[in-house]
């Protein structure tokens, strides 16, 4: 079905005779189109992006490229909301692998006109479940747009995925991981610092404590930083994070 995915807006030449169809695109460019109970057990976490993330002058959001401390790779966006989401979701130590505009879902009306949708994100989680996700605040979900999150809903469940329709998060959260995240890549896992912080916070002590007993603290918080993205250390990142915030052992992804 080479190059069926662009046919039509949103989607392929037509609708499902019945039930839900989904279309989606491997890395290697090709393509498929199948019933969703048929793609349930495909990769969509490794699949290609089903839309392209256009840019233009004028534009009101503003698209980009999230590089995943999970994938090891950059993953699109087409909104800040979803810059941030696509953030959460590489933070989340559950999520093993991410997908932006994963698959066209399509189906049709009670009145059998063909309908489209492609959900911003597709998630594993490492237990194997499959989460996809809706990124639009709750002031902009036109009764057209509601339709079709609670049919991708529906859709969802009948494959075993879970289905998440997302908002604005909560600003410190978001504010405590941006300032994470810029430190997710390896590089600034350096050793013996990283071995030492592991030690120096085997019992809970706050973030300028326990880096002070390291070393520098100018050549040890980066490391730190490090290890609090990958959750070998953890701290609460519900509240605003600052140099008396308790830091104790993690799990390493």
């Amino acid at each position: 079905m080479a190059g069926s995915l662009e046919v039509l807006p949103g989607g392929v030449s037509g609708p499902p005779a019945e039930g839900f169809e989904v279309a989606y695109a491997n890395r290697d460019g090709s393509e498929f189109r199948r019933p969703l109970v048929d793609a349930w057990a495909v990769r969509f976490e490794d699949v290609a992006p089903v839309r392209a993330f256009k840019s233009y002058k004028g534009q009101r959001h503003l698209p980009g490229l999230w590089w995943s401390s999970t994938v090891g790779g950059h993953i699109g966006y087409e909104s800040w909301l979803e810059r941030d989401h696509v953030m959460l979701l590489d933070f989340d130590p559950s999520v093993v692998g991410i997908s932006s505009q994963p698959f066209w879902l399509f189906w049709r009306s009670d009145a059998g006109k063909g309908i489209s949708h492609a959900p911003d994100y597709f998630a594993r989680r490492e237990n194997g479940t499959g989460v996809v996700v809706d990124c639009r605040p709750a002031n902009r979900r036109k009764p057209r747009d509601v339709m079709k999150f609670e049919t991708t809903q529906a859709a969802c469940a009948q494959v075993g995925w879970e289905f998440l329709l997302v908002g604005a998060p909560d600003a410190i959260v978001v504010r405590n991981v941006r300032w994470l995240a810029g430190y997710r890549h390896p590089r600034h896992r350096l050793e013996p610092v990283a071995s030492e912080l592991l030690t120096a916070f085997a019992e809970p002590q706050p973030v300028m404590g326990g880096a002070s007993a390291v070393g520098d603290p100018i050549r040890v918080l980066p490391v730190l930083f490090h290890l609090l993205w990958s959750h070998e250390l953890t701290a609460d990142v519900s509240v605003p994070l600052h140099a008396v915030s308790l830091v104790s052992a993690g799990v390493r992804r």
